[in-house]
């Protein structure tokens, strides 16, 4: 029978607070949960605590939130908590050294990939937007690198046609922390290896910038699919439709929420419209089309397209282009 261990944990959204939920309820001992400062947020810009702050103190559990652990005194107290190991999960702050060292048995991070593909911020989108027909997790000692520490455990799962980067969030939030008690379990016997990382297999996952929000027509109706699912539910894909009124241009800029591959041969030029109907607006790509089905206009909610076209009819015309009509300022 395996001993307890004496567990902090460093974490910040939802994701790394349901890890934490699985930690409490079991065997280990959770003696310190580490986050970031509590930051401003809505309207008020009020002080919030993240998710996994919320949780450790509906548990009693201590709470620290160093700026970084650059000072003595945030290492000092790290290490009286005399933790046999420190579990990380998405938690923001890089670690120095003197840190990954100070737990019995070092930190171990839960990276939403399956390593080395994908290391990096976005591991989730970019895995999604490329294609990929699997992805997972990976439970890793960590080193001073990012993300390429040697891997101790590994779980996967399908990426299906449907999945969004939130589904796909959903899935890796049930993955996760079963993985990391089986990792943990394994610790605590001194029955886990720690397999190092092909460094030329490695890809990077770059964070999500608004800018690739925009969506590109001369894409394949595929590439374009998988982007939009990827957005989902940051940035969001989106286009403009710049509306003529009164010789000046109006710009809208519309969210796509739903898409779908149609697989179709056409001679239309990339982002002409092919047909409106209440399934969907059918938009020309450089190969087939994606058909648009769940829009968001400026100040509404999310509606499908059905309702869309009963209020803006006149901006979706079948042969023109999706972007709308382009004034000649916007042209030059």
């Amino acid at each position: 029978m395996s001993l307890p261990l004496n567990i902090i944990f460093a974490g910040t959204p939802d994701f790394a607070a349901k890890h934490l939920a699985a930690l409490i309820a079991s065997k280990h001992n959770v003696v310190a949960v580490y986050c970031p400062p509590d930051k401003p947020a809505g309207r008020g810009k009020k002080l919030t605590a993240c998710a996994t702050k919320v949780l450790a103190q509906t548990h009693e559990l201590p709470v620290e939130q160093p700026i970084n652990f650059k000072e003595l005194d945030a290492q000092t107290t790290l290490a009286s908590y005399k933790a046999d190991v420190m579990v990380v999960v998405a938690y923001g702050l890089l670690l120095p050294e003197v840190i990954l060292t100070t737990p019995r048995l070092g930190c171990i991070n839960v990276h939403g990939s399956i390593l080395p593909k994908w290391r990096g911020a976005a591991p989730i989108q970019r895995s999604l937007e490329a294609g990929d027909a699997q992805t997972g997790v990976t439970i890793m000692q960590m080193d001073k690198g990012l993300d390429t520490g040697d891997m101790i455990l590994k779980s996967t799962c399908p990426i299906e046609p449907t999945d969004t980067s939130a589904s796909l969030y959903e899935k890796l939030a049930e993955l996760g922390p079963n993985a990391l008690i089986d990792t943990l379990a394994l610790m605590a016997n001194d029955e886990h290896s720690a397999q190092p990382q092909d460094n030329h297999l490695a890809t990077y996952a770059k964070k999500l910038d608004k800018a690739e929000a925009e969506c590109n027509w001369q894409l394949s109706a595929h590439e374009l699919d998988r982007k939009i699912r990827a957005y989902i539910p940051w940035p969001v894909a989106q286009f403009t439709f710049n509306e003529i009124k009164s010789n000046k241009t109006e710009q809208h800029r519309i969210r796509i929420w739903q898409a779908s591959v149609i697989k179709e041969a056409h001679n239309a030029q990339p982002g002409e419209i092919l047909r409106t109907t209440k399934e969907g607006i059918v938009v020309a790509t450089t190969t087939n089309a994606i058909q648009l089905e769940v829009l968001q206009i400026p100040g509404k909610k999310a509606l499908p397209v059905a309702d869309i076209l009963n209020a803006r009819k006149e901006w979706f015309t079948v042969g023109e282009s999706i972007n709308g009509n382009i004034s000649e300022e916007l042209q030059s």
